[in-house]
């Protein structure tokens, strides 16, 4: 199968489980997607910064960015035309269409000065996107390349929850795969070659005993 083929299979079927979901996504999933707003609340954009989000589903995690940080411009891309819909609406109810670019966009493999008109960006977060997206080690390599000198890539998303009873790792498990969400195990190590290739410095924590992951890349510059 054709990478193309992969993109658009999988855009199908965010579209099939999202067309949905989406109205609701953001009620039901504050329970249990720990450490999204650590992750904003750690982005520390410099004055009149630019921030990306890989896999911005409804932009929820854009718009709180936007309010702690009003001077700045951000932009958000998702593979799900379904869940771009909900991000639009949000941004035009929060009014900050003005300062938010949306596009629709596979996040392992993007142009993104054919998307936004920017090569490079201060600020690139991914939030619990990378256990729904196959070639998630594309996807941080593609982030990591769109990173301005001295900027930063920041990644929350489920961990190995190693610290767990089996019983329940086990059980969450199960939960997930049922909404194709998959946990990546060696996330840390492939956090850790990519920062060996380009120089980069790595801060990764495990949360919640395990059932969460962060990281954040700083690039050199």
């Amino acid at each position: 199968m054709t990478m193309a083929a992969e993109t658009s299979g999988h855009a199908r079927l965010m579209d099939g489980v999202y067309r949905r979901q989406r109205h609701i996504y953001d009620l039901t999933r504050k329970f249990y997607l720990l450490g999204r707003d650590g992750l904003i609340a750690g982005l520390a954009v410099p004055a009149g910064g630019s921030v990306l989000e890989l896999g911005c589903g409804t932009g929820r995690n854009i718009a709180l960015a936007a309010e702690r940080f009003p001077d700045a411009h951000f932009y958000g891309l998702d593979i799900s035309r379904e869940m771009l819909a909900t991000a639009r609406q949000c941004m035009h109810r929060e009014h900050i269409d003005d300062i938010v670019a949306l596009a629709e966009a596979d996040a392992s493999a993007f142009d993104p000065r054919a998307l936004f008109g920017k090569s490079r960006f201060d600020r690139v977060f991914i939030s619990y996107s990378l256990s729904m997206i196959p070639p998630w080690r594309e996807t941080i390599a593609a982030g990591l390349d769109c990173l301005a000198p001295g900027g930063t890539l920041h990644i929350v998303d489920f961990g190995r929850q190693e610290r767990l009873p089996s019983w329940l790792r086990a059980g969450l498990r199960r939960w997930l795969a049922a909404f194709h969400v998959a946990p990546r195990d060696t996330l840390r190590e492939a956090l850790e070659s990519e920062c060996e290739k380009r120089g980069a410095s790595l801060r990764f924590d495990s949360l919640f005993r395990g059932y969460a992951a962060s990281a954040v890349i700083r690039m050199p510059g």
